[in-house]
Parts: structure tokens; sequence; C-alpha cells
């Protein structure tokens, strides 16, 4: 199922160059005609930017599991391998693991884009190798959140609109702007929800800051989410097609 869908992105480049494009017009216009606008801290605005726009990116990626699962549960190709030998679970498996290989993919080509635009981390080795575990963590519990809704989807339709709830998680969060700034009505919102600490810590650790709580924020979330979404994902593929 893995093959099956590494595949697929081999003969169709379009869903990577898709995935990104939206996070590259992002980052460009806010580094070039909104940062002068924005202040930020002990560092520049778009070292400050890159990191969110990164988990942007792992977001839009890991948030198209919904419809690519939704698009197997309408065309068919499920039903047949029910009939196959295979593992229950390795249908929703190969579209996990395929999000989590598209995101490195992002991950690669964003922190290059950033290079390019002045980005300029100052994490070591293990600084990086947290931020990417960091990230791998985020992105592989989101796409089974994101699968689960596709199963859930009865449509295309309503598959987009489901995805849409976590695709733009990221921007009410730390992102794009210190949370400080946040009007106080929507500051709770955006400080306790559980996209803020992998932002947060994914920044620390590329500039080479103190991560504080965050990181232990977003592995509780992240955990918490994966213990319940994969399990719950699993169930109702089983039950929808026993």
């Amino acid at each position: 199922m893995i093959q099956r869908h590494i595949h697929h992105l081999t003969r169709n480049p379009d869903q990577i160059f898709t995935a990104i494009m939206l996070p590259t017009v992002m980052l460009l216009l806010f580094r070039y005609m909104f940062g002068g606008a924005i202040s930020v801290s002990d560092t520049s605005y778009v070292n400050f930017l890159a990191p969110g726009i990164l988990v942007v990116s792992i977001t839009l990626i890991s948030t198209s599991t919904t419809l690519a699962v939704q698009s197997d549960m309408q065309e068919g190709v499920v039903d047949r391998f029910r009939a196959m030998p295979m593992f229950d679970a390795a249908v929703l498996t190969g579209h996990i693991v395929a999000a989590v290989i598209r995101g490195g993919v992002a991950f690669v080509v964003m922190i290059g884009l950033g290079l390019l635009v002045g980005f300029r981390p100052a994490g070591g080795v293990l600084e990086w190798i947290g931020a990417i575990a960091m990230l791998l963590l985020f992105a592989f519990a989101l796409s089974w959140v994101s699968a689960l809704f596709g199963l859930i989807a009865k449509s295309t339709e309503g598959a987009s609109g489901l995805a849409l709830i976590l695709m733009f998680s990221p921007y009410a969060s730390s992102a794009f702007v210190p949370v400080e700034t946040v009007p106080s009505g929507l500051r709770a919102f955006v400080e306790y929800q559980p996209v803020t600490p992998v932002v947060d810590t994914v920044r620390a650790l590329l500039l080479g800051e103190p991560v504080g709580s965050s990181a232990w924020q977003a592995i509780i979330w992240w955990v918490a989410v994966l213990a319940i979404a994969a399990p719950l994902a699993t169930r109702l593929y089983r039950r929808r097609f026993a």
C-alpha cells in the first residue's frame, strides 16, 4: 500500500507542487510585504516566520489524506483490497506513510526557500533532529485525523469541508504573529490550541533558543490525538467494510 502511494506521487508530482505552492506564496507575501509592519523580539521576522510556514506546509500535506481516503472509499478499490489476504489497516497505513513522505519532501523544499529569502537557523544538530522529530509526530498524528475525517465523509464535498477544519488550524496559532499581540478574547484559544506548541517548539529548536514547556505540551497533545484517532479510524474502516 505504501508503494502504491509512492507510485502515485512519482507519476503525479503536482501533488507536491500544489501543497507547497500556497506556503511559498505566503512566505514571500509575509516576508516582503507584511514583514516590515510586524515586530518580533530577539530575532528578525523572517526567522520568526519560516518555522511557522513549515508547520503550515506540513498541515496542508497531511490534510490531503482526507480527500485521498474518501476517494478510495467511493471508487470501490477498497472492495477489491478487502477480498485480498491483507491486514485491515494496511490501506489506511499506506495513506498515512505516504503523507509523511510528502511532508518530508515539502520540509526540504520550504527550508531551501526559507534560506533563499533570509532565514538563518542557529540550532545545532540535536536541535534539528528534535525539530524534525516534532514535525514527524505532528504529521503522523494529523494524517490519522485526516484519514478519520475521510472515512466519516460521505462525499467529496463533505471531505473538503472537514479537511478545511484542519487546514486552517495553523492560521489561528503563533505561526505568523506572536501570541501576545493577539486580542485578548482570541488569545486564550491561540495560546492553548494544539498547533501553537508545535510551532513554538520547532521555532525555538531551529533558532537555538530555549524550548521551555512547549515541547512537552506539543508531545502530550499529539500523542493523545494519535492514540484516539488511529484506533478510531481503523475501527471505522473495519465497520464500513465488514
